[in-house]
């Protein structure tokens, strides 16, 4: 505006003011636009900045992600209304609560102080808009972190809005860049993987398989997740029969590939491979219009499929019509609430970085899916919910409903993301919360997050126990092929925890080699076969076994057939990009080196003992326990218990101080503080122990643990 003057507050962005005359008297008043023009502007100006803010990042997020889309049961109709709301929702609701607002003032006050109110209210708007943007943008390009990055993003909003206000420059911006969120929507439908599962195009296959001759026996495949051989073994490498019963006895009468590898650590790409028999080519969504020739399509001619699929979608909706365990899991509402989920970590200015999809991958109870009346309350007083049928998750027991003879031959199929993370259940199956945020790498955390996935391992062993069991009953044992396996690994090893390039280079063992049992039928003693088997060798060994003839060409070759050449691992972060992995691994894992020695517990005398028996010191200071809460009622019908402990002590308070939490009188965990992070000076406490806990109000404690052993409390 010429001389630098400010345009009058009541002036909407966009619209000039009359040039200046030498007499202000003779200066007419500006010609305003309409009311109606002034809103659409401002609605523009809203969409093109929620564009930025919230409609991009989690297209983005999403949209790489299509097994987010395919494990909550959403179709094409429920994902175009998520778009729709990640696009639409925002900055309507934004603009019409300024625009509500706005008409209240001017019947208030007025038309002339109802549009300085509406205009204030708008640049409000854009200014927490630009913040909020300023707040992802330095989380990308800046270590700054928490309040200094809350406070230089609001400074910086604050730029915005006054920039918005001083030039019609930046409304014309705004204006032009609300066509943004129409570019992410196109290129999320028609250009993200997620687009498979949008646009399900299919593509050419081989055909259906047909019968290779020979008898075609049940085919009963349980493909878990996130599953590191090295966890089922002993310090002998054999499997430790003690904790994983089930698995023992399963490998002892079956011929256990001990040599088998994952080809990928994400399951997208690796379930894929197990199943095609070919290794991972392109990014493309687990989604049978992108692997048309798999094994269902294989097996469809002389098979009938049962499958319960987890994060793919694999068996076309004419051999697999019944998703109802797909449904369960919540489509457009649970959508949105891990989508606000997500968003709240993206505008977060504490967060490192947006939230894994995976992390909402939860297996469901029955009862949460209302599929089952709440068993009565138990008589116990010991408060021991031993019943598995009353936790186990839904799909599992959908599985267990199908394990009966048929006149046809039937594949049953289970893929189940246990022992896959989140680490939530006790070996009983009761299951424990924890909190978002928590982490799984650094030390003390690690420790606690092998423990956890142990733990949940064992639960995972009587849920194979359950399927021998159904087995047994129905008389399919002896007649079936049963396979398991997982679709890769996962790396404790301190400082490379996961699966990403840092755990495969660090801890191959882990990452790369999984559990492969098969059991012919018949089968009753059991072999171990060292051959060099890659995963790729799933699907033409199964077939073979099968007696099904696969019409299209494999990486994989069938055990039967043939036996790979010892040789490098292959392993594909990224699809068509192989990385070799020295066969040599294998005699590490075997021997122990490739696994990480979990540490012993610490303080071990002391779990289980009553605080009234161990010698106390005067109070140590304060401690914070964050689900104290949960101790005030605990409901013994509910199959949850408070398990997992966690909190935070003063900053004082030295890191790897040994604390002692009590349940009810009595030590259930020690555990140390850990290494201050934005979450502050914290500590988590696993107390695996059941018979600590009480139906109704619960009490806990937390001690510092002296060297002496004395525990001296902490107020809180």
């Amino acid at each position: 505006m010429p001389g630098g003057a400010e345009r009058p507050a009541d002036l909407p962005a966009g619209v000039d003011e009359p040039a200046e005359r030498s007499d202000p008297a003779d200066r007419p008043e500006p010609v305003r636009p309409s009311a109606g023009r002034v809103e659409l502007r401002a609605l523009v100006e809203i969409v093109a900045l929620c564009g930025l803010v919230i409609t991009q990042p989690l297209l983005d997020v999403t949209g790489k992600s299509p097994d987010f889309f395919l494990f909550h049961g959403a179709g094409r109709r429920e994902i175009l209304l998520l778009v729709a709301a990640y696009t639409l929702l925002p900055p309507l609701v934004l603009w019409g609560v300024g625009a509500l607002l706005g008409l209240l003032a001017r019947s208030l006050a007025g038309p002339a102080r109802g549009r300085v109110v509406r205009a204030a209210l708008h640049t409000g708007t854009l200014g927490l808009l630009l913040a909020a943007l300023a707040i992802q943008v330095g989380k990308h390009l800046t270590p700054v972190r928490g309040v200094s990055l809350l406070l230089l993003a609001v400074l910086l909003g604050a730029a915005g809005a006054y920039a918005y206000r001083r030039w019609q420059v930046t409304g014309q911006v705004l204006r032009v860049a609300a066509v943004g969120p129409l570019v992410f929507v196109l290129l999320f439908v028609f250009a993200s993987p997620a687009s498979a599962v949008v646009l399900p195009g299919q593509r050419p296959g081989a055909g259906a398989g047909a019968s290779g001759g020979g008898a075609h026996p049940p085919v009963v495949m349980l493909i878990l997740d996130e599953f590191p051989l090295t966890s089922l073994l002993d310090a002998t490498g054999a499997i430790d029969a003690r904790r994983y019963p089930n698995f023992a006895r399963l490998a002892g009468e079956s011929t256990w590939y001990r040599n088998a590898t994952g080809v990928s650590g994400y399951t997208p790409y690796a379930l894929p491979a197990m199943l095609t028999g070919r290794y991972p080519g392109e990014q493309q969504a687990p989604h049978h219009s992108r692997y048309p020739d798999n094994l269902f399509t294989a097996f469809a001619g002389p098979y009938q499929i049962q499958a319960q699929e987890s994060i793919t979608q694999l068996c076309p909706s004419r051999i697999c019509p019944d998703r109802a365990a797909g449904s369960a899991r919540g489509g457009l509402p649970t959508l949105l609430r891990e989508s606000a989920t997500l968003l709240e970590q993206i505008v977060s200015p504490t967060e490192t970085g947006a939230r894994d999809p995976e992390d909402s991958y939860r297996e469901i109870t029955r009862r949460e899916a209302g599929e089952a009346d709440a068993p009565p309350p138990p008589t116990d007083p010991q408060f021991r919910w031993g019943k598995l049928d009353e936790n186990q998750p839904a799909r599992f027991a959908d599985f267990l409903a199908t394990l009966r003879p048929t006149v046809r031959p039937t594949l049953h199929f289970l893929h189940l993301l246990l022992p896959h993370s989140p680490w939530n259940y006790l070996p009983s199956g009761i299951r424990y919360e924890s909190p978002d945020g928590m982490p799984n790498d650094g030390d003390g955390w690690v420790e606690l997050a092998h423990r956890r996935h142990l733990l949940q391992l064992e639960y995972t062993d009587r849920l194979l126990g359950e399927t021998l069991r159904r087995l047994d009953e129905t008389g399919l044992y002896d007649d079936a092929l049963v396979v398991l396996t997982a679709d890769h690994g996962v790396s404790f090893t301190p400082g490379v925890q996961g699966r990403g390039l840092g755990a495969l280079r660090q801890a191959p063992g882990e990452v790369l080699w999984v559990p492969l049992f098969v059991k012919r039928p018949g089968q009753r003693n059991g072999v171990v076969d060292d051959r060099n088997w890659e995963h790729v060798d799933l699907l033409p060994t199964v077939a073979d076994l099968a007696g099904v003839r696969v019409p299209w060409r494999t990486d994989g070759a069938s055990a039967l057939r043939t036996t790979r050449q010892p040789a490098d691992k292959h392993f594909y972060d990224q699809p068509g990009k192989a990385r070799t992995v020295p066969a040599g691994v294998f005699a590490d894992v075997l021997a122990g080196r490739a696994h990480p020695v979990l540490p012993a517990q610490p303080r071990p005398e002391l779990i289980g003992r009553s605080v009234a028996e161990l010698p106390l010191g005067p109070e140590a200071g304060t401690v914070t326990v964050r689900n104290r809460a949960d101790f005030d009622r605990i409901d013994q019908t509910g199959g949850r218990l408070p398990a997992l402990v966690y909190g935070t002590v003063p900053d004082s308070v030295p890191n790897g101080t040994l604390l002692a939490v009590a349940v009810n009188g009595r030590v259930g965990a020690v555990a140390p503080v850990v290494a201050p992070d934005p979450g502050g000076q914290r500590f988590g406490a696993l107390v695996p122990d059941e018979t600590l806990f009480l139906p109704g109000r619960n009490t806990v404690d937390v001690f510092q643990v002296t060297e002496t052993g004395t525990l001296r409390p902490l107020r809180g």
